[in-house]
């Protein structure tokens, strides 16, 4: 069963775990995230956790040979990021407001995200 997450894609978030950018780390760093895997409780943030892939050089339809290192982007456990405030750039829980609103002559609740630290609504 997929858990809930309170992290879209799209958001801005940053890491809050993890090791010191001083000590090779990503901690305090920002990104985008890229995609979101609820049933993993993972994310996939622009920049961070990059990884080196090796990959076999082999024979194109071309005739050239593609291989060598890549970096790529692995996913990141959901509870070592945060999402960045959008008032103040610096890490926030994520609260819900419910709000009614009305649409085509009808009123309709909708939940919104807000900040926890500011209270601006996401």
């Amino acid at each position: 069963m997929a858990n809930k997450l309170k992290i879209k894609k799209g958001d801005l978030v940053q890491v809050i775990a993890g090791a010191r950018q001083s000590r090779g780390g990503d901690r305090g760093k920002q990104g985008k995230v890229l995609a979101v895997y609820p049933e993993r409780n993972r994310v996939l943030v622009e920049g961070i956790n990059r990884v080196i892939k090796h990959k076999k050089a082999t024979q194109t339809q071309a005739g050239g040979t593609a291989g060598g290192r890549e970096t790529h982007e692995a996913p990141i456990h959901v509870s070592n990021v945060a999402l960045v405030d959008p008032k103040d750039n610096k890490p926030t829980r994520v609260g819900y407001r419910e709000e009614t609103v009305e649409r085509d002559g009808r009123d309709k609740t909708v939940r919104v995200r807000v900040s926890r630290r500011t209270g601006e609504e996401i």
